[in-house]
């Protein structure tokens, strides 16, 4: 989180905030909507007790009393008075609203750090650290992980609540001639997204290793916010036109059609770069002038060579009882081809969203924060 100052000005009837060097007026609209008294603001679900869309616009400030460095005592024009915490506001200033934020890696991070064991996630302190890591790297590799069926969703509903697909509440993936997905064939598979044409997409994903007897079948990840930072270092222009321009995706088998339209390059409300939607068995290349065209192609070419280069592809044997857990836009994920004849490879793969192992993780931050509170 970011360092927050607050000024209390009370001769000229003002807050600011100060924010690494940049001061923010903070509007009396502003302020009259965050009022603290538990008259407006329910202290349970913090949910407002009233309309603030109907307060007047031209509301003005008549008065700030200064209590302390962070504390105020404000009078509205609507006759409205309460004392403020201006602590609260801090979170207004977090980009990432209490959660950590991103480090990007590449294949030669210490790999040591993605790796928890299923038995400290039984602990809310184990759990709260395990969520970290993976907000924090986009991946978590869970060890010792019963081999029974099922129990990739065991593993899932620590984190959220499993996602039902047409695909079930898990998929098993083996190999199966003529299957409908090449993910059920011993052919290699080059660093994708899954479901890029199911809206929303899959926004984690969990692959659970039952048995691995073959040589090759090696899994790899690449974290793509390490190949965007390549890329829009090489071609501002292929990259921007990534950015903008969406792409049509499709899935097709005999019980269902799914198609979705989205860019490649993936951003959130704030403008920060969150993944990709990257699948080149199920894109189409959208129609464009020659010459754009040109720098699409060209672009979402290195984007491919980029994500296979050895520098960013992490390639790994996944062993029986090993779990590896992945935010799918942002890291994505892979197999190396394998001889089928060698024996059995067989994982059972289960979908989750993003929301919930994030809102899980801030909800045990705020608990261990107030039991420390209460302890000092």
């Amino acid at each position: 989180m970011q360092s927050v100052e607050y000024n209390i000005n009370e001769e000229l009837v003002c807050v600011t905030a100060l924010v690494n060097g940049k001061n923010y007026p903070l509007p009396a609209l502003w302020l009259r909507e965050r009022c603290q008294d538990a008259l407006n603001l329910d202290e349970v679900t913090k949910q407002r007790l009233f309309d603030p869309h109907q307060l007047d616009v031209e509301l003005s400030l008549l008065k700030a009393e200064k209590k302390s460095a962070t504390s105020a005592v404000l009078t509205f024009s609507d006759g409205y008075s309460g004392e403020y915490d201006l602590n609260e506001f801090n979170a207004d200033f977090d980009i990432w609203d209490g959660a950590p934020a991103d480090i990007a890696w590449k294949s030669d991070v210490d790999k040591s750090l993605f790796h928890i064991d299923l038995e400290a996630l039984s602990t809310e302190e184990g759990l709260m650290k395990g969520i970290e890591t993976f907000l924090t790297y986009g991946v978590l590799i869970v060890n010792n992980v019963p081999t029974k069926s099922d129990s990739v969703l065991n593993v899932a509903e620590l984190f959220g609540h499993v996602r039902d697909t047409n695909f079930g509440k898990y998929f098993e993936v083996f190999t199966r001639p003529n299957s409908t997905d090449l993910a059920y064939r011993s052919v290699p598979l080059g660093p994708h997204t899954d479901n890029p044409y199911r809206n929303p997409m899959p926004g984690i994903q969990l692959l659970h290793c039952l048995e691995n007897q073959t040589t090759d079948g090696l899994s790899t990840l690449v974290d793509s916010l390490s190949v965007l930072e390549q890329l829009n270092k090489e071609d501002p222009l292929g990259y921007k036109l990534l950015s903008e321009v969406p792409v049509r995706y499709r899935y097709l088998d005999k019980d269902v059609e799914l198609i979705e339209r989205r860019t490649m390059i993936e951003s959130d409300s704030n403008g920060r770069v969150t993944g990709i939607a990257y699948s080149p068995r199920l894109d189409y290349l959208p129609l464009l002038e020659p010459a754009d065209m040109i720098i699409f192609h060209r672009a979402r070419k290195r984007l491919g060579q980029l994500l296979c280069a050895p520098e960013y592809e992490w390639r790994f044997r996944l062993e029986p009882g090993q779990l590896q857990m992945f935010h799918n836009t942002r890291v994505l994920h892979g197999r190396t081809g394998f001889d089928p004849n060698e024996g059995q490879r067989h994982l059972q793969g289960a979908y989750i969203d993003f929301d919930a192992p994030n809102g899980r993780y801030k909800a045990l931050k705020r608990k261990y924060r107030m039991l420390e509170k209460e302890a000092n």
